[in-house]
This record gives structure tokens, sequence and C-alpha cells, in this order.
């Protein structure tokens, strides 16, 4: 059986690496193994994204979607100390990789889950994720289905897509299946990779607003 970074339970043996990695202005030294997505640096698109997206808000919940060994999560994590930042994989050998890296880090902000394991009642002030599209445009669709939603109003999620794997596709997709109460943009483009915004709106007042005088 062959191992894929969206395995569950990868099976390869784990061969533990340290790399050094530049997150928040600052060179660190972080962990990460075999059988997990990009292990031997900071991957392109991600990069791509890290350089690209706003400070996130300094506080809430916040969702790195497909974490990985955690460089979106840890870059959150650093930048807003008192934010709760939810890392999320479905592979579990990432998940380990995440939390030894917070910890290697004194970052005691991170929670590194399995998706079931994120309370349903949660919204999130910021969701930034570099997605795995190699999962299939289907399993693409029904992550974002399932998560954009939770976006808390007046909240940002940011993705990052390489152009040949889709980026405009998904754009157009994201566009027409959040038409109502969202706006999708691109905000950057830089090494055949694309920065999608998708924004949540506050929501309509439910009644009239007064108009003083009467």
């Amino acid at each position: 059986m062959v191992d894929h970074y969206f395995s569950a339970s990868p099976t390869s043996p784990e061969n533990h690496r340290r790399i050094r990695v530049p997150l928040v202005g600052r060179t660190v030294e972080l962990t990460t193994a075999a059988g997990v997505f990009s292990p031997e640096r900071l991957d392109v698109g991600t990069s791509v994204l890290l350089a690209n997206t706003p400070e996130p808000p300094s506080g809430g919940d916040f969702l790195d979607l497909g974490c990985g060994w955690g460089p979106i999560a840890l870059s959150m994590a650093m930048m807003s100390p008192h934010a709760r930042v939810w890392a999320v994989d479905v592979n579990e050998r990432a998940l380990d990789l995440v939390r030894r890296n917070a910890e290697s880090l004194g970052l005691s902000n991170v929670n590194a889950v399995l998706p079931d394991d994120v309370p349903e009642s949660l919204t999130f002030r910021t969701i930034r994720s570099n997605p795995p599209i190699r999962v299939g445009k289907s399993v693409l669709h029904e992550l974002m289905e399932t998560w954009i939603p939770r976006l808390a109003e007046r909240s940002d999620a940011y993705l990052v897509v390489k152009r040949d794997l889709g980026s405009d596709s998904l754009q157009r997709w994201l566009g027409t299946t959040f038409a109502d109460g969202f706006s999708v943009y691109r905000t950057a483009t830089g090494k055949g990779y694309r920065v999608l915004k998708v924004r949540r709106h506050g929501s309509p007042p439910t009644e009239p607003l007064a108009i003083p005088g009467f």
C-alpha cells in the first residue's frame, strides 16, 4: 500500500528529520517525517500563502485546514498568542508532528486534532489552508462546503492553490457555491500559485433600523 500525505495512518517508516524554516520573521528548527506533505522543506505554496496574508486577529479560534507538519498553524499561533489555533488533518502522523513542533516553540495555543474532534459549535475568526488538492475535486469541494460556512461573520479564509492544479476553477466554484453572504477574491499570485480570499459578511438586520425623530 502506498502512503499519501492524506493517508490517515501512514505505514512507512517515520524517518524523523529536523529542518530549518523561516516563520514569522525568524528561522526555526522543526521536526518532519516521511508520509506527510512536503517533509523536506517549507513548500512553495505555503510560503506564498504566508507571504501574502495579513496578520491574523489578536484572539479567537483559528483554523489551519490540512495542517501537515504545521507551518501555517504555528505561524498563526506565534503571531496571535491569545488565540486558539486548530490544526486539522486526517493524517495522525502529521498531527503528532504539529504537537512536537508547537512544544518545541513553546506554543501552548495549538490544538492538533482530527476533523471530528473540532467542536461543532465553533466558528473561526480566520481559516488558512494549503488545501489537499490531490484528494480529488469532489473531496476538496466537500471540505470547502464543510468548513467555509464555519467562518465567523466579517471573517476571512485564505487558500493557496497552484494555477495548473485548478486555482481558477476553484475560485469560480467557490464564488458560485458561496454566493449568498460571501465574497470570493484572488488577492495574490506568485510562483505559479494563487491566493484566494473568501470573506463572510455580517448578517443583515432582522428588522428595520430605527431612524431618529420618527
